[in-house]
Order: C-alpha cells, then sequence, then structure tokens
C-alpha cells in the first residue's frame, strides 16, 4: 500500500501568535472541529457492519499519516514525530482541524492533512469533516507503544513535584488528559517530542498554545523542564490501552 506522511502533533491546544501577540479564542470550536465532533458522537449508535465501514475509511485515511508516525501510529523515539496512537479522538479532531484551518503551525503535514489531498488519498472517504472523525476514531483506538521515549531519569524527584504542582488540574494525575476539555493524553508520549513541545510552547514559539499553560510554564528553568517532562514521559498508560510486546504490528498494513 502506498504510505505518505502526516505530522499530526497531540501537545495542547490553544491559539497564540509566536512571540506574545494577540490571543484568540484557543477552544471555540466552529468550521470542521464541530462538524466532525458531531460525525463522531453518531458513531456509538451505529450497526455492527456501519462500524466495520467506518474502521475501513478509518484505516484508509490514516494510510496518510503512517510513512511517518508508523503503522502502530507510535512516531519516534527521537522526537521527530509523536505518538498518535491511544490518543483521544477529540484531541486529534481538535488538533487535525486547527492544522487544516491555519492556526496551527505545521508546514510539514500542509501537503498532506488539507482536504484535497486527503481526498486524493482516499476517494472512497473524501476529505471533509467524515474523513477527519474516522480516522481520529481509528488512531484512538491503536494499542499504544510499551516502551516510548524517555528521559534520562536523574531527576525524577523534582519532575514529580513539578508535575503535581502544575499539570494535574489539565492533564491528570497520570497524565491521561481531559478530553472534554481537550487536553490531550501525554502518557506513554516519547520524551523529546514533549521537550521539544514544551519549550516551544513556554518561549511563546508554538502558536497554537493554551495561553493558561504559557502563563504556568513560564518560569520554568531547562532543569526544570527536562525534569518534568522525564517523569510526564514515564506515566503509563492502562494496560489494556497498550501493546502486549514492543514487536507489535499493525495487522491492517500488513
Amino acid at each position: 500500500m502506498k504510505k505518505t506522511g502526516i505530522f499530526l502533533a497531540t501537545a495542547l491546544t490553544a491559539s497564540i501568535t509566536a512571540g506574545g501577540a494577540a490571543l484568540s479564542g484557543w477552544n471555540e470550536g466552529g468550521g470542521e472541529q464541530d462538524e466532525a465532533t458531531k460525525i463522531l458522537l453518531t458513531f456509538k449508535g451505529k450497526t455492527a457492519e456501519e462500524k466495520k465501514k467506518i474502521r475501513a475509511d478509518g484505516v484508509a485515511v490514516y494510510e496518510v499519516c503512517s510513512a511517518c508516525h508508523l503503522p502502530e501510529g507510535w512516531g519516534t523515539k527521537d522526537g521527530t514525530f509523536p505518538q498518535l496512537a491511544g490518543q483521544s479522538a477529540a484531541v486529534i479532531i481538535k488538533q487535525l482541524s486547527d492544522i487544516r484551518a491555519k492556526n496551527r503551525d505545521n508546514p510539514t503535514m500542509y501537503p498532506f492533512a488539507l482536504p484535497k489531498e486527503i481526498k486524493n488519498a482516499a476517494p472512497e472517504v473524501g476529505g471533509g469533516p467524515y474523513a477527519i472523525a474516522v480516522v481520529a476514531e481509528y488512531i484512538s483506538k491503536i494499542p499504544m507503544n510499551p516502551e516510548p521515549g524517555v528521559g534520562e531519569g536523574n531527576d525524577l524527584e523534582h519532575g514529580a513535584k513539578l508535575y503535581k504542582e502544575n499539570c494535574v488540574r489539565c492533564h491528570g494525575d497520570n497524565g491521561e488528559g481531559h478530553k472534554e476539555k481537550y487536553f490531550p493524553r501525554i502518557q506513554g508520549q516519547h520524551y523529546k517530542y514533549l521537550l521539544r513541545q514544551f519549550e516551544w510552547i513556554r518561549d511563546g514559539k508554538r502558536r497554537n498554545a493554551n495561553p493558561d499553560m504559557i502563563k504556568q510554564i513560564n518560569g520554568f528553568s531547562n532543569k526544570d523542564m527536562k525534569a518534568v517532562i522525564d517523569y510526564v514521559s514515564r506515566q503509563k498508560p492502562p494496560k489494556a490501552d497498550v501493546a502486549e510486546t514492543k514487536d507489535w504490528l499493525n495487522p491492517d498494513f500488513d
């Protein structure tokens, strides 16, 4: 099967211009985000046959993503591409909608995530909100990497303290996130990817960043940043959400 790539990042959702320019509502919704979310909510009421079609459509769209994020959705430990597997469907919809609306800077993804490109790759699905909904649903069900990239492990006590004081309210006690508020699941994400995104948010370089988070972490030193991200990278998802072995291969892409 032909595989092209998407770089679908999964850090916090928001909308702030680089360098601290005027904010726009980061969670206002509207447009494709609302349309795809409404479609997603209908999936639970579908018949078994309809759900089979939804899953097949999700696989077809995800093929566009698999060259970068891998068929398993595990991304790369060097942080170039994040793990998508197991991420909340709501968060994926939000992030993909932001990228398509150019509210999030991600030139790597633009050639692949825009409606025309997805429609060309999966003409049976089309490139609109339905495509966003089915691929988000599919990604959210992929088993996660049991061995994500982690940091050096030499300052975890400090990292745990920082996490409890600054991160629990949005990301939960164990990095599980809060899908209703579009806070992503960060447990099991690669250390180097999280570190890069955290630094961009802290330094005002990520336009799609939660303004509350920017304020919260503004005073973090590099030492603080590395410690808390190392701690986060070691948070474990539930066993039911994780692949049984590091050698698991996605059977949908044999």
